[in-house]
């Protein structure tokens, strides 16, 4: 099997609309070298925005609901023009529980992958393998306009690759909730701060349920891959919006330190950026604080055919300097991880 390299991205609300942050021309020149310079085989992304077009007008949006036609990844395919990728194959998460990349995408954060090599199957998962939870009843603290369950943000991306030789690879792509505390009614005075401790806290607690059974549903699905191929090469990719030590990393990763059964190891998966020295093992930098919200997890048998991995950090800005005091900055605040593999 030929070597190929596998890469994940956070584009930040990638978006051609006016009013959706920076000028769209001075992103292409910041991003598209960032995508160039991956040389990835294999490209997981995630916040991916999607566009209507306007009746006769190809960059607007119609606001007429009966004429609005269906969404599709106008500014994607602008930011892949000139690039290999422009050619490689796309599966994408869609509107609904159900979607598959023919229906229409979501407005906003849809996760899509774009492989060298052929796709041979993709579903996305939302709280199918771990149902929505009730919002637990809290004194004082409204905790939605409407009384419901807490159903994830968004789904998980789950898409089959045949590599050259014939492999199998599954590849996962991942979003998870941020730990910013959810929406609730009256508790929110901006877009930053909260009316109450109280409210924040809830807010907080109820943004960890969703972040962890994200997560938890993405072990799951993990498991159910192993029980039908221990040897199954996997690769867990995204934005994970928590550092390796916090809960959600740890449910995906499963260690036998934390399982506390040794017999189970084989079933864990492995961070493989753990190669990369401390000192330059992040991808986002929060109030001066570098940490790695990105990752790349892969099986114990993808992880024999593991040769290297990079994190292209070097041009990382500060994303709390940024969020308040460059205006609508045009780079990602994230930066991509890419990691090599050789059939061993």
């Amino acid at each position: 099997m030929a070597p190929f390299r596998l890469a994940t991205f956070n584009l930040e609300s990638l978006d051609d609309r006016p009013g959706r942050g920076a000028d769209f021309e001075q992103r292409l020149r910041v991003l598209r070298p960032q995508l160039q310079r991956l040389r990835a085989d294999i490209l997981c992304l995630q916040e991916v925005n999607a566009q209507r077009d306007a009746r006769g007008d190809p960059r607007g949006d119609t606001e007429d609901e009966q004429e609005k036609p269906p969404r599709r990844f106008r500014a994607l395919d602008r930011l892949l023009e000139t690039t290999p990728y422009a050619g490689f194959a796309r599966a994408a998460t869609g509107h609904g529980p159900a979607g598959r990349e023919s229906e229409a995408p979501e407005d906003i954060h849809n996760l899509v992958v774009l492989s060298r090599f052929p796709i041979t199957g993709q579903a996305q998962l939302r709280n199918g393998l771990v149902p929505a939870v009730q919002a637990p009843a809290i004194a004082g603290i409204t905790t939605a306009e409407e009384p419901g369950p807490l159903t994830w943000d968004r789904p998980l991306l789950h898409v089959t690759l045949r590599l050259e030789g014939g492999r199998l690879l599954h590849l996962i792509n991942l979003h998870l909730r941020s730990p910013t505390g959810s929406y609730l009614p009256g508790q929110k005075s901006g877009p930053f701060s909260w009316t109450s401790i109280g409210g924040w806290a809830t807010a907080t607690f109820l943004s960890g349920i969703k972040r962890s059974g994200q997560a938890l549903e993405a072990r799951l699905l993990v498991e159910r891959l192993l029980a039908a191929d221990p040897d199954a090469w996997i690769a867990v990719c995204g934005d994970c919006n928590a550092v390796e030590s916090e809960v959600p990393l740890r449910i995906l990763i499963a260690a036998d330190e934390d399982t506390g059964n040794g017999a189970l190891a084989a079933g864990s998966l492995i961070p493989i950026e753990r190669s990369i020295p401390a000192d330059r093992r992040f991808s986002v930098i929060h109030h001066g604080r570098p940490q790695l919200l990105d990752h790349i997890l892969v099986s114990r048998a993808l992880y024999a055919a593991y040769r290297d991995i990079e994190i292209h950090n070097e041009t990382l800005g500060d994303e709390l300097v940024a969020y308040r005091s460059v205006i609508d900055p045009p780079e990602s605040l994230h930066a991509p991880l890419v990691a090599g593999f050789e059939s061993p």
